[in-house]
């Protein structure tokens, strides 16, 4: 089985355009100017969307534009309409507790309070789907972690977010050829 539907999660909208919480909408964004994809507005599918031919079959890329809260509604649509299986899809979202510029891949699992995860379980009636999680570290308060997603990251670590945004990129091919051991030891071995 293979990877059918590619969803980056963020927010829609200029203020939330260099947030961390973006680092899906980031990762999307990159792939689709590398592969020259062009995202379009889709109504029926809540978000842009981009068709990719691939030789394995027509590959879609996805960013919500439903507001992270949301996102399933937009997974959910289109994973539906192209009749694409929870285990065909692979969600890349940020991830506070993972040290920034760390990228860690896996299928199924909890959803660590993070909103778009928990919406596109609840739309897909199951949490076994593949996620690319892009490390963007934790404030150390949970008090403040609203604050801090939503804010913009130092240059800093916003280039050790791109960097990990590259490397991703780079082991892609491994996930979508089912290399997932592969995969998962390219995409954990931090790189400088």
């Amino acid at each position: 089985m293979s990877i059918r539907l590619i969803v980056g999660l963020g927010n829609p909208g200029k203020e939330y355009e260099q947030t961390r919480h973006n680092a899906g909408f980031w990762f999307i964004d990159e792939l689709a100017w590398q592969w020259k994809a062009g995202l379009r507005d889709e109504k029926k599918f809540y978000g842009q969307v981009a068709r990719v031919n691939r030789p394995q079959g027509e590959l879609w890329l996805l960013k919500p534009d439903t507001f992270m809260n949301l996102s399933g509604k937009a997974v959910g649509a289109l994973a539906q309409f192209y009749k694409i299986l929870p285990q065909e899809i692979l969600v890349v979202h940020d991830e506070l507790d993972i040290a920034c510029g760390r990228i860690r891949f896996k299928l199924g699992g909890g959803n660590g309070g993070h909103n778009g995860l928990k919406d596109i379980q609840a739309k897909l009636g199951t949490p076994d789907f593949y996620r690319l999680r892009l490390g963007i570290d934790h404030p150390g308060d949970r008090n403040l972690v609203t604050a801090y997603v939503l804010n913009k990251p130092s240059a800093d670590d916003r280039r050790l977010i791109d960097d990990s945004i590259s490397q991703s990129i780079e082991g892609l091919p491994l996930i979508l050829d089912g290399q997932w051991e592969e995969a998962t030891r390219f995409l954990h071995s931090k790189r400088s």
